[in-house]
């Protein structure tokens, strides 16, 4: 199975939106560098609103994502509640 991959700048902001990923995908590899922050999950990683919104306090929409995104690799499937990454 191929892995998918996010990757983030590293701030404030993406912060609890990496918490949130790495929490709903308990199969993910966390990279940290010094300005960036690289997600991979074999097959499908999900990012779901509500896990974000539980970290942040406030209703978030996960267009706001692209504000700090750096790379993305797989299919994008997108909805209110949930972005999702995977390979068909």
């Amino acid at each position: 199975m191929s892995n998918v991959f996010i990757a983030f700048q590293t701030n404030d902001d993406t912060r609890p939106i990496i918490e949130a990923i790495e929490s709903d995908n308990p199969e993910a590899k966390v990279q940290r560098y010094p300005a960036m922050v690289k997600i991979d999950v074999p097959g499908r990683l999900v990012v779901r609103r509500e896990s974000i919104e539980d970290r942040i306090g406030r209703a978030y929409d996960l267009r706001e994502l692209q504000v700090n995104l750096i790379s993305l690799s797989g299919n994008i499937e997108e909805s209110d509640d949930e972005f999702v990454l995977h390979w068909n």
